[in-house]
């Protein structure tokens, strides 16, 4: 056997059917489009239409809550920053923020800030400024002498609405 006699097997590739050829093929003429209509036009893309009728995805009832006052945070494990830490790729001497986790190619996203969590452990005395951590997280970091300063957020403008409110509320009953 040699290179130049190597073929497929017959039947492993099908050559496409050439319409619009001729009444003799069987795809001549209307081309297997049919007849008149916007589909035999070329250049139409009708996904979801149903002929005026209301869609169907749209006469289904909607599923689920998008909060439109959900935070986007960047979420870090622990165990993650004492990985980058021991391989040198963030210095644990200086506070650790947003910034230089980012830095680190350790927080993608979250433009809301950074949220520590408390998966893995950590060994090394860091100092942390982030926009949240829970409860775990500040243990463990603690623990190993080092510690996290959480960042107040923004609060929206219509729970600061709400507080004055209530302090009018407490006001006016005095």
């Amino acid at each position: 056997m040699k290179l130049n006699d190597i073929r497929d097997n017959s039947g492993a590739r099908k050559s496409r059917i050439r319409i619009g050829r001729g009444i003799g093929s069987g795809k001549g003429k209307t081309g297997g489009r049919g007849q008149k209509g916007q589909k035999s036009r070329s250049g139409v893309a009708i996904k979801g239409f149903e002929g005026g009728q209301m869609p169907l995805h749209m006469r289904l009832p909607k599923r689920g809550f998008n909060n439109p006052f959900g935070k986007d945070y960047a979420e870090v494990n622990i165990g993650m920053v004492q990985k980058f830490i021991d391989a040198k790729k963030l210095d644990g001497k200086n506070v650790v923020d947003h910034e230089a986790l980012k830095a680190a190619g350790l927080a993608r996203g979250g433009k809301d800030g950074v949220r520590l969590l408390g998966k893995g452990e950590i060994k090394a005395k860091v100092s942390f400024k982030v926009a949240g951590a829970s409860k775990g997280a500040i243990e463990a970091v603690e623990k190993a002498g080092g510690k996290v300063e959480v960042i107040a957020a923004d609060t929206p403008e219509h729970e600061k609405k709400a507080a004055r409110a209530e302090a009018n509320k407490a006001a006016k009953a005095k």
